[in-house]
């Protein structure tokens, strides 16, 4: 750092005292530096709030009467840095924290990781109805491509009876998973698993329900993509040149792994539409989301049988 920098810093610590100023002056910042907002908040306002009650471990509903409390002297420098590494690295807010949210439930994560958006977490909310009940309820699940494990451990508070295995093929990704999975105190029912899609897997093993955000970024659009999103792994967002490197394997693997009766989920976002150019006879169920989300779609055990052939093809014909 500069001495400027230090003069700078030291000035701002002094003139900034409370909460309220913290998020003004973040605030101000935010707008002067054209961030891109899609890691939790969708606006400069809510950012600059999440910033300073995040960061200091306050709750959203803290009393207004809050906001004109003193910091002390490291909190603002804390804040300070902050501020500054959010417009001048384009970090993602999340990554900063250390924390994010999904199915209103709080997950680790850090740069190893996704950060979980997901509008899978709406099914999740609703247990995946219509397509099962409380009167049956999946007994086994699969979170194939965890990353942070969110979308498994969501499903397991969404059906606490089923027993989850995460999977993920990178490492660090399965580090942060395990992090979560002792966070949310679920060993007994939720594990981890170092795989490459379905390879780890027990060759017999059975799921009643398989869920996957995989990669499905195409090079078009990762190059347009923010600045922000090019902070997490790659590993986790590209997926070849129309985005279904993986989707192809999926589709054909999957039903191996699935029980008569059972389900796949997989998002796709913006690679819907290349799914449906490749595979035009087949009746993928686009979930309709309360969001307006798109890209995620279901077929069941029985669709996948009937369609197996067209998957296999296209996958030889890489």
């Amino acid at each position: 750092m500069s001495p400027t920098t230090n003069q700078t810093t030291t000035s701002l610590v002094q003139e900034l005292q409370t909460l309220r100023d913290f998020v003004r002056w973040a605030l101000t910042n935010f707008n002067q530096n054209h961030l891109y907002y899609g890691h939790g908040t969708d606006n400069a306002w809510d950012e600059a709030l999440h910033l300073v009650l995040g960061s200091l471990h306050l709750p959203w509903d803290t009393d207004e009467r809050l906001l004109d409390a003193r910091l002390t002297q490291l909190e603002r420098e804390k804040l300070i840095r902050l501020v500054k590494q959010r417009c001048e690295n384009r970090t993602p807010l999340p990554y900063l924290l250390g924390e994010s949210w999904f199915a209103g439930l709080p997950f680790k994560v850090d740069a190893r990781v996704l950060i979980p958006r997901s509008p899978i977490a709406e099914l999740i909310l609703n247990c995946f109805e219509p397509w099962f009940d409380e009167t049956q309820p999946p007994a086994k699940i699969l979170d194939l491509c965890t990353g942070s494990g969110c979308i498994g451990i969501a499903c397991a508070y969404a059906f606490p009876t089923a027993q989850v295995t995460l999977s993920d093929i990178s490492q660090d990704a399965l580090e942060v998973a395990k992090e979560n999975i002792a966070r949310h105190h679920l060993e007994q029912r939720v594990t981890a698993l170092a795989s490459n899609l379905f390879a780890g897997l027990e060759v017999d093993e059975k799921f009643d329900l398989i869920v996957s955000n995989p990669p499905y970024v195409d090079p078009q659009d990762l190059a347009a993509m923010p600045e922000e999103y090019h902070q997490e792994p790659e590993l986790a967002l590209a997926a070849g040149d129309d985005g279904l490197d993986l989707v192809r394997v999926i589709l054909v693997e999957a039903r191996r792994y699935l029980n008569d009766g059972g389900l796949l989920v997989v998002e796709v976002g913006n690679s819907e539409t290349h799914l449906e150019a490749l595979f035009p006879h087949v009746p993928f169920l686009w979930v309709e989301f309360e969001s307006e989300a798109r890209g995620v779609f279901v077929l069941t055990a029985e669709q996948l049988d009937k369609y197996q052939a067209d998957f296999n093809a296209a996958l030889t014909n890489i």
